[in-house]
């Protein structure tokens, strides 16, 4: 499967078939991360790459709230500043 820009993936869909009086076939495409990766080291599996991504979650003259998504076991955490 190929968007033009390069990337390619490989094995990333599925199929459900329903029954019933005509037969219909759905593709589902697995989640794919579109965030920026990042080094940074995970606390729980020690990886050193993970997502980022950030949030305003507090009042407009406070810093935003990064977070970030391990790649490998998808643990999240959060640092403020």
């Amino acid at each position: 499967m190929g968007c033009g820009c390069g990337y390619s993936a490989q094995n990333v869909s599925s199929t459900i078939s329903e029954k019933g009086s005509a037969q219909k076939e759905i593709h589902v495409v697995d989640e794919v991360e579109t965030k920026p990766l990042v080094d940074m080291e995970c606390k729980k599996c020690g990886h050193n790459k993970a997502y980022f991504w950030s949030i305003q979650t507090r009042a407009s003259d406070e810093p935003e709230t990064r977070f970030f998504k391990c790649q490998k076991c998808k643990h999240t955490w959060r640092e403020y500043k």
